[in-house]
């Protein structure tokens, strides 16, 4: 009885188990899908979000701009988190930074 108790203990020590390669194998299918939603969910969304960030920085008096309400407006004044637009002639709207969808900076003609 004391070479069946010893042998078991001998396995156990080794750590490569059958059992726990197997369990490994089960896990790895969940890892391999959560590596692939990492890359096509969170790596894009955050590209996008960065692009917006610098796109919403970059906003200067002149531009035009679209509301996320689908109102064009030029801007004519910037502040922290405010910008003003002017929508129609002795029209201007303060709205937040953050609702601005779309920048179009004016074309320079010479």
């Amino acid at each position: 009885m004391s070479m069946t108790t010893s042998g078991t203990a001998a396995a156990a020590g080794a750590g490569g188990s059958p059992s726990t390669l197997s369990t490994l194998m089960q896990f790895l299918p969940f890892v391999l899908i959560l590596v692939v939603f990492y890359f096509l969910m969170i790596v894009p969304q955050n590209k996008e979000r960065k692009r917006r960030e610098e796109m919403l920085k970059a906003i200067q008096p002149g531009d035009k701009v679209l509301t996320r309400g689908g109102v064009y407006g030029i801007v004519t004044e910037l502040k922290d988190h405010q910008i003003t637009i002017k929508i129609a002639e002795n029209v201007k709207v303060e709205i937040e930074r953050a609702f601005i969808e779309m920048v179009e900076k004016p074309k320079i003609t010479s």
